[in-house]
């Protein structure tokens, strides 16, 4: 039976036997643990959906780390916005860009490899609450980075400290790894259908 079936009565009923179990599975829930947090897939989001999370840390006054691997050969409008926070935040983009527009593969690896150093520094550090590594995981996709590397520099992180990786091509080992993994599924890309190219305020 749906909900649209039920009684007033009944309806309430359900629903407090729902916040019960609810209720429970919270109290018995871990209050605390920092995180590693996998977002990848296809679709469009990854790095926004990451952000929001940042956003949410800042207001919170935890110290907040981001690297950015692959991009940084332009500058995204999120870092004008996060720079206002100055000390609370440190924005690293030490990519040059996409691989079709740098064509120098081991300049590309040795970039990615400068920028997992820059990263590990932060994972390691207690004072930074939350580290986001941006596009990691398509330095690991490319084999710039081994994925091996980084899951030993994930084990050395502070027991309270979170580490977001996003990026499509996730490989298996890092989302075994991870507390929370997301994929994001591609629907449709106004781009790839329509031709659009992107816009302000939506993709930079």
């Amino acid at each position: 039976m749906t909900d649209q079936n039920l009684t007033a009565e009944q309806y309430q009923q359900k629903m407090q036997r729902r916040q019960a179990v609810q209720a429970e599975r919270i109290a018995a829930a871990n209050n605390q643990k920092g995180l590693v947090i996998v977002h990848t897939g296809n679709g469009k989001g990854k790095t926004t959906a990451a952000l929001g999370m940042v956003m949410r840390s800042l207001g919170h006054g935890y110290q907040v780390a981001i690297v950015q691997f692959i991009k940084g050969a332009w500058e995204p409008a999120e870092k004008a916005v996060l720079e206002r926070f100055g000390d609370q935040l440190v924005f690293r983009a030490m990519g040059e860009g996409f691989t079709w527009d740098t064509q120098d593969r081991d300049r590309d690896i040795a970039k990615a490899q400068e920028a997992w150093r820059t990263a590990l520094d932060f994972i390691r550090d207690p004072a930074y609450r939350l580290v986001l590594l941006d596009e990691v995981n398509i330095a690991l996709k490319l084999g710039y980075l081994d994925v091996e590397t980084v899951l030993a520099g994930l084990a050395e992180k502070p027991e309270d400290s979170h580490v977001i990786l996003t990026g499509r091509g996730a490989p298996a080992a890092l989302i075994e790894r991870a507390d929370l993994a997301t994929e994001m599924t591609l629907l449709k890309h106004p781009f790839k259908e329509q031709g659009i190219k992107a816009q302000a305020g939506l993709e930079f």
